[in-house]
């Protein structure tokens, strides 16, 4: 049962990763390790998906219970922080990481701004301090570098008008529209856990690519992570489907000279050139209002915030209602100065 946690050599103090620094950092004496200069040698997982689930924490003895999917997590009895090495061994190893950028501190300072910026959202919720829990979890994605040929049929037409004397003419040319075009995509984001709401982590994007580094576990310490639920093979659809949308647009900016197109046949043949298990970091908010729980998430890195607040009736009414007044009032302003009355 292969648990690790980093011990301070100076004053035995437990180390954790330090947004601010990017280095190993012990709370108790200051000390920082640059992280670039730990080695990992994880040993091949021998363990099936769904076992292995007590550990014994190394600083004070007690029995860590988790779920299978948990990789990295901290001890209840002494708070230490823990990575489960055995299960992000093998297949299940990540290759790289983007490492959190914001801290705990500055993560709830900006949640608590961005609910008061809630136009619609209701007082209490903003004022009120009902944050039950914030986790700092590293989730699981892949990123797909993706191929794609497309081949596309289509009848386009174009039409102008023009004057001969007292006729007016309208000329209509048909034409038949082939495009046969090959696009590239990579680091295409697809989240790999099954706890994650997917709606909220594709909203986290775009993590900033240029910040991943090759994994080592040290990054983990201090937060929570887990180990991918779906591979690579499983989540293809997905990516495909994200892509879709930039492949029509594309698509049609190429025949942005005819007036109306009409598509024959699309034939999209999109494969993985490369897929990879990486770990991004993402802070989530449980929050209660009104006996209803909430749940926000935030991108680790850039702040971004993503979830949807409640919405006050009574502002709702106030705001529709202030839209109308100022309009109703630019209509009376234009009929006075055509020569109306005000009524």
């Amino acid at each position: 049962m292969a648990v690790v946690d980093y011990k301070c050599p100076n004053c035995g103090g437990e180390m954790t990763f330090d947004s601010a620094s990017g280095m190993l950092s012990c709370g108790s004496c200051g000390r920082k390790d640059n992280i670039e200069h730990y080695t990992d040698a994880p040993r091949p997982s021998v363990f099936g998906q769904g076992e292995m689930k007590e550990y014994q924490c190394n600083s004070c003895g007690a029995v860590i219970v988790t779920e299978p999917e948990t990789t990295a997590t901290m001890c209840s009895f002494c708070n230490s922080s823990v990575v489960l090495i055995d299960r992000m061994a093998g297949k299940f190893a990540p290759s790289q990481v983007i490492p959190f950028a914001i801290s705990k501190d500055q993560a709830q300072k900006a949640f608590k701004k961005w609910c008061k910026n809630g136009r619609l959202t209701p007082g209490s919720f903003m004022r009120a301090n009902r944050i039950k829990g914030i986790t700092g979890l590293y989730v699981p994605f892949w990123l797909y570098d993706l191929h794609s040929d497309v081949e596309v049929r289509a009848h386009g037409t174009r039409v102008r008008s023009y004057t001969r004397g007292d006729y007016i003419y309208t000329e209509t040319q048909h034409f038949d529209v082939y495009r046969d075009i090959t696009l590239d995509y990579v680091k295409v984001p697809v989240d790999a856990s099954e706890k994650m709401n997917d709606e909220l982590m594709d909203k986290l994007e775009p993590f900033p690519y240029d910040q991943l580094k090759n994994f080592k576990t040290p990054y983990l310490a201090g937060y929570i992570a887990e180990k991918y639920n779906y591979d690579d093979n499983q989540l293809m659809p997905r990516a495909q489907h994200k892509v879709d949308g930039f492949i029509d647009s594309y698509v049609r900016s190429t025949m942005s000279q005819y007036h109306t197109l009409t598509y024959k046949s699309k034939e999209i043949d999109t494969t993985a050139r490369k897929a990879e298990h990486v770990l991004l970091p993402v802070w989530v908010f449980h929050y209660d209002h009104n006996r209803t729980k909430y749940t926000f998430a935030m991108n680790g890195q850039t702040g971004k915030v993503v979830g949807r607040p409640p919405i006050s009736k009574g502002k709702m009414f106030m705001w529709f209602s202030g839209i109308f007044l100022a309009s109703l009032i630019s209509v009376k302003c234009v009929s006075m100065a055509m020569g109306g009355g005000f009524w």
